[in-house]
């Protein structure tokens, strides 16, 4: 069967004996047919502290969430990422399919964050985040934003925005003057961190889950 080229994974013809995939986080067809990873889902909201990789491995040694979340009694996946250097709300799961619709640019699934940037931005600059900024791979899409206050030198705003992109809360904040000084995620599709502590984590209720999959289309 292998040899024949009828077993794909994510859409590639697999026809060496030996190769491996995950059924919980690749799509395998074999004949056409999706086969259906048969283990629990599970899912998982959790605190990131700074200093670690949005990753199950690094090449470079660095901690990963996983190592956080070594308790759970499933191999779970970061659902997007979260800079290294930055903390808070991640999910993991080990249902691919939920993991991609909800961080595929398709349904805009909503990532708040309060941010503290040097300096104060006139109103200006914040209505050019609101109205999206052009980057060096494309204008943003429409966020909101909202000032919080101001210190001696710097400020806090909170940025809702609706795409996922590499570092995008840093260059667009880059792009009209005010670099990033901490950056911290405070919601992601309406699940906010509640009373955890970096590094702690629980397990999403029904109600939660069952909200998240409706706001990915599922």
């Amino acid at each position: 069967m292998i040899t024949e080229g009828r077993v794909r994974v994510n859409g590639r013809a697999i026809t060496e004996l030996g190769a491996k995939a995950d059924p919980a986080k690749d799509r395998i067809d074999v004949d056409g047919k999706r086969v259906r990873y048969g283990g629990p889902r599970v899912y998982v909201l959790l605190y990131k502290p700074k200093g670690f990789i949005s990753s199950v491995s690094d090449e470079a040694g660095r901690p990963v969430v996983t190592q956080l979340v070594s308790a759970v009694k499933a191999r779970v996946y970061p659902v997007g990422r979260l800079d290294y250097d930055a903390e808070g709300v991640l999910l993991l799961t080990n249902d691919g399919d939920f993991s991609n619709k909800l961080i595929h640019p398709t349904f805009q699934v909503p990532k708040t964050y309060l941010i503290k940037v040097s300096d104060v931005p006139a109103k200006e600059k914040l209505k050019k985040l609101e109205t999206g900024v052009h980057l060096e791979d494309g204008k943003t899409l429409p966020a909101k934003v909202k000032f919080v206050r101001a210190t001696r030198l710097n400020s806090w705003i909170e940025l809702t925005v609706f795409e996922g992109r590499n570092h995008l809360v840093k260059r667009m904040c880059q792009a009209i003057g005010h670099p990033v000084q901490k950056l911290k995620r405070i919601e992601f599709a309406g699940l906010k961190l509640g009373a955890l502590k970096p590094g702690e984590w629980r397990h999403l209720t029904e109600r939660e889950i069952a909200g998240l999959k409706g706001s990915s289309g599922r």
